[in-house]
């Protein structure tokens, strides 16, 4: 960007470039929560669970393993693919909503880990966090804010997650993933539709403000959620939204090589392919059976293991989308790294 002469009034903006994710790492936490650990202080069993959200186990943190540390776990191998080093990254960003501190930020801390001093800020969009992130760190590159920006998805909902509550103590797990976001010689990463409905933001809450954790001595918040609500959010909205993201690309479904949903549920994941009506042979991101819904790090860690595992092929495209908490939305799709 140049300034224009003295008394024109505008500025003239430099060339916009492509932006692509260069690469991708996840971290899940050494300790899997069955559902026989979770099953008995909710009156429930493992069938009940499985057949009401797909979750098999979840994965839990360790003691003092900490937002920051999982982040450092599930940026390292996305740098390495990226080919990247972290003295190269210009901006940091964290989607999350369980780092502990109102401030200082997770991302700053995070990149003093990694070794940068580049910009370092957090969202927090919840379960849509992470297609926040990648729509703000490729506009960042398109218009040469910068040339690589590492954006990680991290939770650690155990902390904030009720054992007792019935609708929600088998959902949560922790856990990381990243990308990062690169220039590019062609585009790879489509425009983001996105958006909020704040009306609804009782549908998946902080139960107690942290004014009546502070004056009535609660010990941790915990998140609620109206399971049917959300439901029919999710499933009647967001396919919507999925389908507009496709058509801001400018392909069809049939085009894709992969459907990587936010891991909330695996039968609004699969009402949302019925919706969407995705190829019966298109790989379908169902990360939720093993990891459980980690918010903002369900979809990077749902893509890394899809990439890890060859299920998906590198140069792809993928529809990815995020809904959550807010109630937020974000959806994308993505060249494959």
């Amino acid at each position: 960007m140049t300034l224009s002469p003295k008394g024109t009034g505008h500025l003239t903006a430099g060339p916009v470039t492509n932006s692509r994710i260069s690469g991708v790492g996840g971290y899940r936490p050494r300790r899997v929560v069955p559902n026989s650990e979770i099953v008995d202080r909710i009156d429930s069993s493992d069938e009940w669970i499985r057949e009401r959200s797909g979750i098999i186990e979840r994965r839990f943190a360790g003691e003092g393993e900490s937002v920051i540390d999982m982040s450092v776990f599930a940026a390292t191998p996305a740098l390495e693919m990226a080919g990247v080093a972290p003295e190269d990254l210009d901006a940091v960003i964290v989607a999350t909503v369980s780092w502990p501190y109102q401030t200082p930020a997770a991302a700053p801390m995070l990149a003093e880990r990694l070794g940068t001093k580049g910009a370092a800020f957090d969202i927090s969009a919840a379960c849509a966090g992470y297609c926040h992130g990648i729509s703000l760190a490729s506009d960042m590159v398109r218009t040469g804010t910068a040339r690589n920006v590492l954006v990680v998805g991290v939770e650690r909902l155990s902390d904030f997650t009720s054992l007792d509550d019935r609708g929600t103590a088998f959902i949560f797990a922790d856990g990381a993933g990243a990308a990062v976001v690169s220039q590019s010689d062609t585009v790879g990463i489509g425009p983001t539709v996105w958006g909020s409905d704040g009306a609804q933001w009782e549908a998946i809450s902080q139960t107690e403000s942290w004014i009546d954790v502070h004056e009535k001595n609660l010990g941790w918040p915990h998140i609620g959620m109206a399971g049917q609500t959300v439901f029919r959010w999710a499933v009647w909205g967001m396919a919507p939204v999925a389908q507009q993201a496709l058509d801001a690309a400018g392909i069809t479904a049939d085009q894709l090589d992969a459907f990587i949903p936010h891991q909330a549920n695996v039968r609004i994941i699969d009402a949302m392919a019925k919706k969407l009506a995705l190829p019966p042979d298109l790989p379908i991101a169902r990360d939720i059976a093993y990891t459980g819904n980690t918010s903002a790090a369900s979809i990077p860690l749902a893509m890394e293991r899809m990439v890890r595992h060859g299920e998906i092929p590198s140069g792809g495209l993928a529809l990815q989308i995020g809904f959550g908490a807010g109630l937020s939305y974000a959806a994308q799709v993505v060249v494959i790294p």
